[in-house]
């Protein structure tokens, strides 16, 4: 009976004295109003009455969102920048006696030192370094807080806000750089194309002038290749002759024939040798096997009758010398007409 009463009473001593520390997490522990430890992740127990459970601190790392914080720029430019600074503990003894509230102290911290950074610093500067700011500001924050048992590990800027006026001239200035971009590429993409249009051309140019090129050549080789073939036939048709052996009446036959493949050209004349004239007038066939001379029929000769003096003005009446002037006068004129 003593027993179960023993384990009774230890069970109500000791059972809400049990303390399970979760896993990232540290509980101080303060013994009669000192820091007594700083219990990790596990079970622990405490002394009743003794020990006190001072402060729960979570080791996780901790994401701080600041309000907007108004600064003023070396130009005298007002402006407001939020910011976020993540930070985690890394000292729980530290964390709990160093400051009366960390996070507190931290925010106004990273508030001033904003303002001292930005106020040596223009407008356009500010607005194109961030990173050199977030360098900066995390230097200075995480050194000013290694007291407070805090580690500062990444700083950045959420927002930065210029006034009304400086941001409606950034935007009519940003329009105008679009445009001009715009502009810029319009012109590149317009001289491409011309480029590329010229070098098409170029090279169409090229690819006709070559193709005209071989088809000349192609040309030029078989009108020689013609050339060449009637050459070789005549050769060789010369070649047979000589073998045959041909008499002379064979060879003024073929003077014929020459003549007459001549006489169906456009000459007007043709001069033929004499021996072959010979031949062909003993044959008695030169118009019939040539072909050739002016085959209309041959009038006749007829002499013209005597034109006579015909003038009205004459008459037996009239005398002799008139007669004869008028003849005269009459004769001179024929003779004109017959020289025209």
């Amino acid at each position: 009976m003593m027993i179960i009463a023993l384990i009774v009473i230890i069970l109500v001593l000791v059972l809400p004295n049990v303390r399970i520390v979760p896993q990232q997490a540290v509980y101080v522990i303060e013994r009669l109003g000192k820091y007594q430890a700083s219990w990790e992740a596990g079970i622990h127990v405490k002394i009743p009455v003794l020990d006190r459970i001072v402060k729960k601190i979570s080791l996780k790392e901790q994401v701080l969102d600041f309000p907007p914080q108004p600064v003023i720029t070396k130009d005298n430019v007002t402006m407001r920048i939020d910011s976020v600074v993540f930070a985690k503990v890394f000292d729980p003894k530290l964390y709990t006696y160093g400051v009366e509230d960390p996070i507190f102290g931290l925010q106004n911290l990273s508030a001033t030192t904003l303002r001292n950074i930005i106020g040596d610093m223009e407008l356009d500067q500010t607005l194109t370094s961030r990173d050199e700011i977030n360098g900066r500001l995390q230097t200075i924050l995480d050194e000013a807080t290694d007291a407070w048992g805090l580690k500062v590990t990444r700083v950045e800027l959420k927002n930065i806000t210029p006034p009304k006026e400086i941001e409606d001239v950034m935007t009519t200035q940003m329009r105008a750089e679009r445009e001009r971009r715009q502009t810029v590429l319009e012109a590149q993409a317009h001289q491409e194309s011309v480029v590329s249009r010229a070098e098409g051309d170029k090279k169409a140019k090229i690819l006709a002038a070559e193709a005209e090129k071989e088809a000349q050549i192609a040309l030029a080789e078989g009108r020689a290749r013609s050339i060449e073939l009637v050459y070789q036939a005549e050769a060789e048709g010369l070649k047979m002759l000589n073998e045959a052996s041909p008499n002379g009446n064979v060879l003024k036959l073929k003077g014929i024939e020459a003549l007459k493949e001549i006489s169906d050209g456009q000459a007007t004349k043709i001069y033929m040798p004499t021996d072959i004239m010979d031949s062909v007038a003993s044959l008695g066939v030169a118009g019939e096997a040539l072909g050739i001379g002016d085959k209309t029929p041959i009038k006749p000769y007829q002499p013209k009758a005597e034109e006579k003096l015909d003038d009205p003005c004459l008459s037996e009446e009239s005398s002799e010398q008139t007669k004869q002037a008028a003849e005269s006068n009459f004769q001179m004129q024929k003779s004109l007409e017959n020289r025209e």
